[in-house]
């Protein structure tokens, strides 16, 4: 099989995942901050398991959430993590939002940290922390992302759907999905096996669960590209009646490749969820797929790859690199420059140009960051392809 002809995988998780449990409370906490100042610093891990969430970490904000001590809000926030875990509706013996003990350990944040970040005389706001960050986007689908990582999203947020609906009796919060696609000169063309395990009620048989799945499967995926019967594998174990945080423990960031483009272009060194957009490992990946998916929406190449590096405190990126992956004309030095030119890659510039400093981080904590439609409140801003103009001007 030659380079251009091979198969690929992705996988994702549902918003009742216990990873994505703890993903969804610590955006909780990060919109209930920005929310109340648009200028507050979050950085918030959450921990789940058998009907206890614990939540710890740094944070600065409105008295109203944590004072000049340091000391936070704690009613507030454990209100926070129970309509987070009701709204994705774990009601179960095991986890439930009523009845989970919820421990709150966020305090303020360091000095030494706020130093670095904040913007002081002719200082302007420096980046959260050192680190790389990537951005990806191609032309297999509509919404410029990989295909294996969109259709194994749209699997499981089609299942979530009918979950909350009422029209999928019997499924329950937590599932996942895995989608091998064929590629053939380098372009998708079929799925070779699909495999979607989820939480079931315990009357369900096997059979049951599959029929429940089949539709999900069936409808998202393009016409003529379902997979063999015999490899579509539907809870391959033969039951999965105890899930979630009563099942596995959960922890903040831990499906950074489900959160963004499936193993089919680099990630950095940090994950998303719980982080404030003056955190670089946030809002510098937003910027790189920002500014990735315009290259691929102006027609420029046909994949783009965008490395953007920082350090703690210092406001300019180190480093920003371009790959088109040998599929453009144009000369990626040349590109670089131009994007640096159209869009300032501070974190003050990043916040600013797509408005960042808004509650608009719980949504994103399942079915991917990236891939998803730009909202009207602001939500998945750095989807937008507002820049295509732009660049296909300046080539």
């Amino acid at each position: 099989m030659s380079n251009s002809d091979y198969l690929f995988t992705s996988e994702s998780v549902s918003e009742g995942h216990p990873d994505k449990v703890s993903d969804r409370v610590s955006d909780a906490v990060v919109d209930s901050f920005l929310e109340a100042d648009p200028l507050s610093r979050v950085a918030c891990e959450t921990l789940c398991t058998t009907n206890r969430i614990v939540l710890a970490g740094e944070v600065r904000g409105p008295e109203s959430l944590v004072d000049a001590k340091g000391n936070v809000n704690k009613a507030k926030m454990e209100d926070l993590a129970r309509q987070a875990v009701k709204s994705i509706g774990y009601e179960q013996d095991g986890f439930h939002w009523k009845n989970s003990e919820v421990q709150v350990y966020l305090h303020g944040q360091s000095v030494d940290i706020a130093q670095g970040v904040d913007a002081t005389g002719n200082k302007d706001e420096g980046a959260g922390d050192q680190g790389i960050m990537f951005g990806y986007a191609c032309n297999e689908t509509d919404s410029l992302m990989p295909a294996p990582i969109h259709f194994s999203h749209s699997i499981l947020h089609s299942m979530a759907e009918a979950r909350h609906s009422g029209t999928a009796a019997g499924l329950l919060p937590d599932s996942k999905s895995q989608v091998t696609l064929r590629y053939v000169d380098g372009k998708p063309v079929g799925a070779t096996s699909v495999v979607v395990s989820t939480q079931h009620a315990e009357t369900l048989s096997q059979d049951d669960v599959r029929e429940l799945v089949r539709p999900h499967v069936e409808k998202n995926l393009p016409s003529g590209w379902m997979c063999p019967e015999d490899e579509f594998y539907v809870n391959p174990t033969g039951r999965f009646v105890i899930g979630g945080p009563d099942g596995d423990a959960g922890l903040t960031g831990r499906k950074i490749i489900v959160d963004t483009y499936g193993g089919a272009a680099p990630h950095g060194g940090g994950a998303f969820s719980g982080k404030d957009p003056t955190k670089v490992d946030r809002s510098a990946a937003y910027a790189a797929r920002y500014l990735a998916k315009n290259v691929v929406a102006a027609g420029i190449a046909e994949s783009c790859t965008i490395q953007l590096s920082y350090a703690i405190g210092v406001s300019k990126p180190l480093s920003v690199y371009v790959d088109t992956h040998g599929n453009s004309n144009v000369d990626s030095a040349k590109l670089a420059a131009t994007l640096c030119d159209i869009v300032d890659l501070s974190p003050r510039g990043i916040r600013e140009h797509l408005k960042l400093s808004r509650p608009i981080y719980e949504r994103t904590a399942a079915y991917g960051h990236f891939g998803r439609d730009a909202e009207a409140d602001g939500g998945f801003s750095w989807e937008k392809t507002d820049l295509a103009d732009t660049l296909k001007l300046a080539f």
